[in-house]
């Protein structure tokens, strides 16, 4: 509950935000925080944790429904995950700008790791489940789509410095190639 009400408030306030704001928030005392957190930077890892936990979206991308066709179900996967990551980035943005690394264990924990691995495979197997009613029209194994469709989403951002790609264009590319005109490729 009280990770739940500060991290609105992290994305909005940065690391700066009051453990008086996150009460307010919450409905609770400020003391009822520091019996559950031993300080702030506590309650921050904690948000980092929740954050980065990827449990809501997988079960959205279990809800897309199969029937509809592949363009519809990968837009939706495909928002759903611009959507998670979008509120990922602003949590540990806010918490980076105030001169902290994250959580304690820091990228190097082992559990972190592991947990970073066991999301990222599972976010694949939910994108080859979206994929497999099509199987038999596409062009490569649905493992291997899975990830160049997660690879597109990820980096939303060009690295030049560009404007973000909307998601209906990163799915049609995906789909149809970046090719126009066939004949005028050649």
């Amino acid at each position: 509950m009280i990770v739940a009400a500060a991290l609105p408030l992290l994305v909005e306030h940065g690391a700066a935000v009051s453990t008086l704001q996150i009460a307010k928030a919450a409905g609770i005392g400020e003391a009822t925080i520091f019996r559950a957190f031993a300080d702030k930077d506590e309650l921050l890892d904690a948000c980092v944790a929740a954050a980065l936990r990827n449990d809501h979206v997988l079960a959205e991308l279990d809800a897309v429904p199969l029937n509809q066709p592949l363009a519809a179900r990968l837009t939706e996967a495909a928002a759903t995950l611009h959507a998670y990551l979008t509120r990922m980035g602003a949590v540990i943005g806010a918490v980076q700008a105030a001169g902290r690394r994250g959580e304690r264990g820091g990228a190097g924990d082992r559990s972190a790791t592991g947990d970073r691995a066991n999301a990222t495979e599972r976010t694949q197997q939910a994108v080859i489940r979206l994929l497999e009613p099509d199987r038999a029209g596409l062009r490569l194994p649905t493992e291997e789509l899975a990830v160049i469709f997660l690879g597109m989403l990820f980096p939303r951002r060009g690295a030049l410095g560009g404007t973000e790609t909307p998601i209906e264009t990163l799915v049609d590319v995906f789909l149809h190639g970046v090719v126009g005109n066939p004949a005028s490729a050649s």
